[in-house]
């Protein structure tokens, strides 16, 4: 990705925060998007929220971030994309992301390639055409976390897929958020609204967890101790960031796989980013600068067409790649 951040949005707290707090623009009228409320196996739900627009053969997935949802910036950037590429678009939201609390005791975590799989299958069922994935900081994690495990089975499902600031070690994540600036501004504002969520998710299974150890809760390390990891089947947090990481496990990919990560990323060290290709299938972008899910671009006040362009190309060109790889296999 050539990418050069705006001489007036410099560093990587700025092109972070300012895309997330509405700073670019998107052109009227946003995407508006149509919800369909899917059953799980386990008895629970999940909201499906579909770009409105005529059908197309191609079908792009998007899986948010932590506490992230459909209305996220990057997700209204990329149905915006999805809009003037005239392909399809859906965002797929985790558990208790949509707006309402999910029913079951589970809610979902960096590593859920489970629930990611279960997914894009039934996706792969309803649709025809070529399938492209993208995931964004969590969900670009639990999305490698699901092609890994799959292997070349993950052909079967999908063209291709990105990530997009994952937290590949997160271990290295969670230490980087977890202090100074960062701890002041980006885990108090995750623990705003994962905290009361927790809450009222104890409320709804009482003897879940210990809700003292939860209100005592001060950064992401602490809060995935008393929920996340004991409630998906770790036994702790470092069980969890270390079974849940993506990058160890980056070479048993084997579809076209691109892995983007701005190197002034606030909480996801550059000096933890994979420092060559693991393989043929994965793609590395790393450029110096973007921020975190960030990438403006433009004069004032910017705008963020700048990464669905990129990334959205990049897939767009692994489908073409795909039929030539099948012309020559024929």
């Amino acid at each position: 990705m050539n990418y050069a951040a705006p001489l007036w949005l410099p560093g990587g707290h700025l092109q972070t925060i300012w895309p997330a707090l509405g700073g670019p623009r998107l052109e009227q009228p946003l995407p508006a998007y149509r919800r369909e409320r899917w059953d799980t196996p386990d008895g629970d739900f999940i909201d499906v929220d579909w770009l409105q627009g005529p059908p197309s053969k191609t079908l792009l997935v998007l899986f948010h971030g932590l506490e992230g949802s459909s209305a996220s910036h990057y997700a209204l950037a990329f149905a915006d994309f999805a809009r003037r590429q005239r392909i399809a678009f859906v965002v797929p939201h985790f558990r208790g992301c949509s707006g309402e609390l999910n029913r079951g005791p589970r809610a979902y975590h960096s590593g859920d390639f489970e629930e990611i799989g279960w997914i894009l299958a039934r996706l792969r069922q309803q649709h025809q055409g070529p399938m492209l994935a993208l995931g964004v900081s969590l969900g670009g994690n639990a999305l490698l976390r699901w092609a890994e495990e799959m292997g070349q089975q993950a052909a079967r499902v999908l063209t291709a897929l990105a990530s997009v600031s994952a937290p590949l070690d997160l271990a290295a994540s969670g230490r980087a958020i977890g202090r100074g600036l960062n701890r002041l501004i980006y885990t108090r504002r995750f623990l705003s609204t994962m905290k009361p969520r927790a809450l009222q998710k104890l409320a709804q299974h009482p003897g879940l967890f210990k809700a003292d150890a939860l209100r005592a809760v001060r950064d992401l390390y602490e809060f995935d101790n008393v929920f996340t990891a004991p409630l998906h089947g770790f036994r702790n947090t470092d069980d969890y960031w270390a079974r849940a990481s993506a990058k160890p496990h980056l070479q048993q990919i084997r579809i076209p796989a691109l892995v983007l990560n701005a190197c002034n990323d606030p909480f996801v060290p550059a000096e933890c980013l994979p420092q060559s290709p693991p393989g043929d299938w994965v793609t590395l972008w790393q450029p110096a600068q973007g921020g975190h899910v960030g990438f403006p671009s433009g004069p004032l006040p910017g705008h963020i067409r700048a990464l669905p362009q990129a990334v959205g190309g990049w897939l767009a060109a692994q489908i073409q790649g795909q039929w030539a790889r099948s012309e020559c296999d024929g």
